[in-house]
């Protein structure tokens, strides 16, 4: 989309200057800007990343990584800081809701690009994150476009810095073809290692503090009996390690979870669970008219009433579930294995044309999205899920309706938010291209401009010229001294009947460049007659 593109351009404009962009857009041969929701192909990108590694001759890793450090900061500026800052609350958090976030912008660009463009899937990196003992981080990421993986770096550098404060390194561990998913060609495995900013404030404010912790220690050591302590290291054990470890003392640990005085657990919260299910098996198919159960083989054991009326194979119990959906995202094998291993992923499921009823094969496809949560005492998965639509035009496609989706789906919210939104984005793409026509129009205007001056001053001297634009009176200007030159072609008749046309317009030219060059070096002033 053009967003990545403008941002390249702000970019190069920002630290290196307009003249430096126009230089890269010149070799590179693209357009001097960029619609936000237009679609332009990934060679334009890759050929402003070349010739920019070439003009500023700086190796391609440093320049994409300088580009991820500033596509976070102008993801901000452009609207998305609050969106970011929500997406989690500490690093793997942040780093393991991206693709949902993917997600939700394509219902956006995808719906604007249906209407004004033509139909465009936001073809967008995918990442998996793993914790580590040691309280590091494995972060796969996945993309169909090669070689830009040095702009993960910059962008979760700078995510972690400004929202965490934490600054991190990212090593490359492992670089292969794809293997693990079908679609994606590059996958790329980084070691993330993590370690906390103090500011100059709070180093000194915990250096001073020392002795008062220590006399916090002795006082809190009288308050707790042993048994409370116990049970505070347990929790704490039972917890694990946090996502960005930071060495503490015995006592520091027991002060973050323990209230003073009662002793009780600020963050040991444990849930309460009903010793059976008060809930028949009707009501929760009814309630949960979009989900499916099915186990290692991919028999199907439990399917929701809406989905049993789109997909009437689901009634079918113990049917295999890849006969009649294919998974869309994450792209990855049809298996209960490669589920588990991206289990934290949304994933969009769609049904296969030649399995729906005949009153469907002429209508698009339906698309479900939701979360997958395996069920460890039933050896089984459970697919939570919602149609997958992000606007009433694609509801009407389906000769669905708002009544067949549950009301407490947010689904149907979306829908009819969505399509407010896309109205709304509608009139900002009209005046966004209103403002681009507007500045090609002011360019020419100031091409024509400079054309109108460049006559001007040929026909009359500069500081006349431009006291007559300003409207002023041309006061007369005297010389006691002046040398003039008169110029004429000698027998200038008989050259012209004994020469073509052409060949007398080229000797005048030729002859006058001389002269125009003459006296633009030496500073005198021509009249023409």
């Amino acid at each position: 989309y053009g967003f990545i593109n403008t941002c390249l351009k702000s970019l190069v404009v920002e630290k290196y200057g307009e003249e430096t962009w126009e230089k890269l857009r010149l070799q590179a041969g693209v357009q001097d800007s960029f619609l936000t929701f237009e679609v332009y192909k990934d060679e334009i990108t890759m050929q402003l990343v070349d010739k920019a590694c070439k003009i500023l001759g700086v190796p391609a890793d440093m320049v994409l990584r300088e580009f991820g450090e500033y596509f976070f900061e102008f993801c901000k500026r452009s609207g998305y800081d609050h969106m970011l800052r929500t997406l989690g609350g500490n690093l793997y958090e942040f780093i393991e809701n991206l693709d949902a976030l993917h997600s939700y912008l394509s219902l956006s660009y995808e719906a604007i690009s249906f209407f004004f463009v033509f139909p465009q899937e936001m073809n967008a990196p995918s990442f998996r994150v793993e914790k580590n003992e040691d309280g590091s981080m494995h972060l796969h990421y996945y993309s169909d476009r090669r070689g830009l993986y040095h702009i993960v770096p910059g962008i979760i550098g700078a995510a972690a810095l400004d929202f965490f404060n934490i600054e991190i390194s990212m090593e490359i561990v492992n670089q292969t073809e794809e293997e693990e998913r079908t679609g994606k060609k590059e996958h790329i495995v980084f070691l993330v290692t993590q370690t906390p900013v103090f500011s100059y404030k709070e180093r000194n404010e915990f250096s001073s503090s020392t002795q008062y912790l220590a006399d916090s220690e002795k006082r809190i050591e009288n308050q707790l009996s042993k048994e409370d302590l116990e049970k505070a290291k347990n929790a704490i054990r039972d917890r694990g390690s946090s996502v960005c470890p930071v060495k503490k003392s015995h006592w520091k640990t027991i002060r973050g979870i323990i209230t003073l005085g009662k002793g009780k657990l600020l963050r040991g919260f444990d849930p309460v669970y009903p010793k059976s299910l008060w809930i028949d098996t009707k009501t929760f198919c009814n309630g949960l008219p979009f989900h499916m159960v099915f186990d290692k083989e991919l028999r199907v054991k439990q399917a929701g009433v809406s989905i049993q009326k789109i997909v009437p194979g689901l009634q079918t119990m113990g049917i295999c579930l890849d006969h009649y959906f294919t998974i869309v995202h994450p792209e990855v094998p049809f298996t209960i294995s490669s589920i588990q291993k991206f289990i934290n992923s949304q994933f969009v499921f769609q049904t296969r044309r030649e399995m729906m009823p005949e009153s469907w094969k002429q209508r698009p496809m339906l698309e479900l999205r939701g979360q997958m949560i395996w069920m460890e005492s039933l050896q089984c998965m459970l697919y939570l899920c919602s149609p997958l639509l992000r606007t009433l035009h694609e509801l009407e496609e389906r000769q669905m309706h708002i009544a067949d989706i549950a009301p407490h789906d947010v689904t149907r919210d979306l829908i009819l938010l969505n399509q407010q939104r896309l109205a709304e984005m509608e009139l900002s793409n009209q005046l966004e291209r209103k403002k681009e026509e507007l500045r090609i129009l002011s360019k020419h205007l100031e091409e024509e401009k400079k054309k109108t001056e460049a006559l001007l001053y040929a026909m009359l001297p500069q500081h006349v010229a431009n006291q007559l634009k300003e409207g002023k009176r041309v006061e007369a200007g005297e010389f006691k001294e002046c040398t003039i030159l008169f110029s004429d072609v000698v027998t200038f008749t008989n050259i012209c009947a004994q020469c073509e046309p052409i060949q007398i317009v080229l000797m005048l030219n030729s002859m006058y460049l001389q002269f125009d060059r003459l006296t633009t070096v030496h500073d005198v002033y021509k009249v023409r007659t």
